[in-house]
């Protein structure tokens, strides 16, 4: 993740721990989806929004861990926009606690339209991409 990044710091919360206070392996996707969120507000947009036809499920996910988090700890999230197709969007995070890096992952997101029992892929409003990477801090 060498050009720009969206940056965002959150602390562990007691919930996101085992009973040894290390995070449960299932909380890095959320916090993943948590910067993603945030990277989409800080462009002025939102990933839902109630009674919205145009949805962004997940289709790919993955994440490599390093080293654990613990309960209380303060860690950032840098957020990237790698891979734009017409109706896919594929990040990448990266997590560190101070110096030391806690692992890194990739979410692939297609943009669709929800139909009454599915979700069909479409193409992504041409405004999307050049608004989450300008607030994301990469060049189009």
């Amino acid at each position: 993740m060498s050009e720009g990044g969206f940056r965002y710091t959150r602390h562990v919360k007691f919930y996101e721990t085992d009973l040894a206070g290390v995070v449960h392996f299932s909380n890095y996707f959320r916090y993943m989806e948590e910067a993603e969120h945030a990277l989409w507000r800080a462009a002025g947009l939102t990933v839902d929004r109630a009674g919205a036809d145009l949805g962004w499920p997940r289709v790919s996910v993955k994440f490599d861990y390093r080293n654990p988090l613990f309960f209380e700890d303060e860690f950032v999230i840098v957020v990237r926009i790698d891979t734009v197709t017409t109706r896919t969007i594929q990040y990448s995070f990266m997590i560190t606690r101070g110096d030391k890096s806690i692992g890194s992952g990739s979410m692939v997101t297609a943009c669709a339209t929800r139909q009454p029992d599915s979700m069909r892929a479409v193409e992504i409003p041409a405004d999307v991409v050049p608004k989450l990477r300008a607030a994301a801090g990469q060049s189009n």
